[in-house]
């Protein structure tokens, strides 16, 4: 696995991998994480890649790290 960018962000962290031909976008908050596979070949360059990891992606992102968060917490308690 070839990291390709490390994206900043002041709420999460996001990492950009190549391997076996798919870029996996990861991204971390608070132990929890969220990967998403993309074909190499669908993707016209890395730079297009990182323009598609925008702000609107990691807002939702951010959204569905608190339902995880939310989850998590149901399953701990219960």
């Amino acid at each position: 696995m070839r990291t390709i960018a490390e994206i900043h962000h002041p709420k999460c962290r996001i990492s950009v991998f190549l391997w076996n031909q798919k870029y996996l976008v990861k991204l971390e908050q608070d132990g929890l994480e969220q990967t998403f596979k993309l074909n190499q070949f669908d993707v016209l360059s890395e730079d297009k890649l990182k323009e598609m990891i925008n702000e609107e992606f990691i807002e939702s992102a951010l959204k569905r790290f608190d339902d995880m968060r939310t989850e998590l917490g149901k399953l701990v308690s219960s």
